[in-house]
Parts: structure tokens; sequence; C-alpha cells
């Protein structure tokens, strides 16, 4: 299968890439830059240039090839909302072009987009249809004639160079000479290492049936105060307990995520794409890879 995927030198999406060449498929990839080009040329890759919000680009990539697995996301927090607009339209733009294919069109959300009252399972929805790219993922699932899939992605993602959540709270950590978690830090963020997650999307491309929601969930959920512990011991600072309103001046915009309590489980995907993670798990990768 000849495979167009967005975000092909992103932290996701260059897990996914060495998982398809392994399994026979060929790849289209998304670069926006000379540089994210020659990447993917040096990798024997053919590269479509183009980013998110040229939908000319996206739609030709989408229509060259077998199926579509999409990564790419601005990660501009200071403008999220509108980041997530120019993700709706560019999954409107490939969907539009695509239906009645019955090609496969793998979407990326969040585990955080689900109900939180209990382990989040593949089968529940957001309680907020209206919510950060629940609207691109529904659309997705509903595409007719498109195998349409959605695979959840945790808050962290982690592994050595991430530059996500978590590289993040530890630079907080270092800046404030001690690792924190808000109130008693019960609270659970599912974790998944990049190559793990990279492997879901693979097999999801040739397994997962129209309409799937999947977990790429290998931890279903690390307590935030096992973070900070984790975090405190590696960098040989105090663990200390935050307020919620002390939360911002210590998180700045994580704030709004690191009280949130996401525990996912991943047991529908495990069972049907045949996936179990085998990497290094958070903590230990926390030890190893963030706190130098």
């Amino acid at each position: 299968m000849r495979v167009f995927l967005t975000g092909a030198t992103g932290w996701v999406g260059s897990a996914i890439l060495p998982e398809l060449l392994k399994a026979g498929h060929t790849v289209l990839g998304l670069a926006r830059s000379d540089e994210n080009a020659a990447k993917l040329t040096a990798l024997g890759v053919d590269v479509q240039r183009g980013d998110v919000t040229d939908h000319a680009s996206l739609v030709a990539g989408a229509n060259a090839c077998d199926g579509v697995i999409h990564t790419a996301f601005v990660h501009d927090w200071s403008d999220f909302m509108g980041n997530v607009e120019k993700d709706r339209t560019a999954v409107t733009a490939m969907i539009a072009s695509m239906e009645g294919s019955g090609k496969p069109f793998i979407n990326t959300s969040g585990t955080m987009m689900v109900q939180h009252a209990k382990p989040a399972a593949e089968t529940d929805n957001s309680p907020n249809l209206e919510g950060p790219r629940v609207p691109s993922a529904n659309m997705v699932l509903n595409a007719k004639g498109v195998r349409g899939i959605v695979v959840r992605l945790p808050p962290t993602v982690h592994g050595a160079g991430d530059h996500g959540f978590m590289p993040r709270i530890v630079e907080a950590a270092k800046a404030k000479g001690f690792a924190a978690y808000v109130g008693d830090g019960a609270n659970r963020w599912p974790a998944v290492h990049r190559f793990d997650a990279g492997r879901v999307y693979a097999l999801a491309l040739d397994k997962a049936a129209a309409g799937s929601n999947l977990h790429a969930v290998a931890e279903e959920g690390v307590t935030m105060r096992a973070i900070a512990e984790a975090i405190g011991a590696a960098l040989n600072i105090p663990v200390r307990s935050l307020t919620p309103e002390e939360a911002p001046a210590y998180f700045d915009f994580l704030a709004m995520f690191v009280g949130v309590d996401n525990p996912t489980t991943s047991a529908i995907t495990r069972e049907s794409l045949g996936w179990a993670p085998r990497e290094l798990a958070l903590l230990p990768d926390i030890r190893d890879n963030y706190c130098e």
C-alpha cells in the first residue's frame, strides 16, 4: 500500500514511518521545509511539499495514495483553538476528496477528549461534542465510503528527544528548584512510548475496522505524584504539593492539564490489533532520558 503520511518528520510521524516501511508499504511524506524534505528523501521516502494549511497539497497527497495517516498538527499553545480549526479544515478537505474510495484514513486525537469518570475505553466518547479535536475525529469516523479510524494518544507520548508535555514539566522543576504535583497527586495520566504508538498506527492501517477508536496506551494511568517523585529523585530536588490556585505560576499553560484524571484502557486496541507495548515505561524513561 502507498500511504500518505502527514507529520512524517514529527514526533509521532517519525515513529510511524519505519513501521510502515518495515511492513512493506511505500510512503509519501508531507514536508513543509527543505530540511524535512531532505530527511525524508534520505530515508527513501517520496515527498509531498506543503503543510496543514495547504489544502491543495493535502488533497493531492491523499489522492495519490491508497490510504492516509494524519498526524500533523501545529503545536503552538498561544493559539491552540486556531490550530484546532486549521486541523479540522485540513481533515475536511482530505476526507471530502476520498469519499466513496474505500481507502483508510487514520486521524489523531487524544485520550483527554474522552470521559474521565472511569478508565476511558475505546467505545467512550467526549461528553462535549464541540470539544477540541472531537469534530474532526467524528468527521473521520462517520465519513461515507472511507475506512475512518481515530487513534487517541495519551497526554505523554514519551521517549528520548521528547519536546512535549513531560520535558516542560521537568524544566519547570529545574527552574523552580522542586518537583510538583497538584493536590494529593492521585490523578492519573496514561502514557505510551512513541515507538509503541508508531506500531499502533501501522497495525491499524491493515487491521482496524471502519469507525474504530483506538487507544495507543501502554500504561493506563501513572499518578502525577509518582511522576513528580521520579523527577525529584532524578534531579535530587524536593517534591511538593501545590494547590490548584498555585499551579499556573509553576506549570504555566500546563496547569489546565496536570490536575486532570485521565485513566485510559487499551484493551480493545490490544485485542483487535494484536498489539502489546514493549518499550520503556514512563517512570524509568524519565529517569534515563529527561533529567540530565
